[in-house]
């Protein structure tokens, strides 16, 4: 009796999930000066006017950073075809 296998080697793909089911993308700042965080949103709106109150409650805080969260999703370019 032999052993037969076979390797393949496929090609992964990788890319924003923009299916309906997908997670939102969502957006966070934070203050650079002391890391106080605005709450995570999925506008652009709120962490924005967040960090324009932080700013006005805090004025020597005028730098932050931003951090968007955005789902992927890997798949197969190449579906397997059938061994022979």
């Amino acid at each position: 009796m032999s052993i037969r296998s076979l390797v393949r080697h496929i090609k992964w793909t990788i890319l924003p999930d923009r299916e309906p089911d997908a997670e939102p993308v969502t957006h966070q700042f934070q203050c650079v000066v002391c890391s106080e965080k605005s709450d995570r949103s999925t506008s652009w709106d709120e962490p924005q006017e967040w960090a324009l109150a932080h700013s006005g409650q805090n004025p020597s805080h005028h730098t932050y950073r931003e951090s968007i969260t955005r789902p992927w999703r890997t798949f197969m370019a190449d579906a397997p075809g059938p061994s022979s």
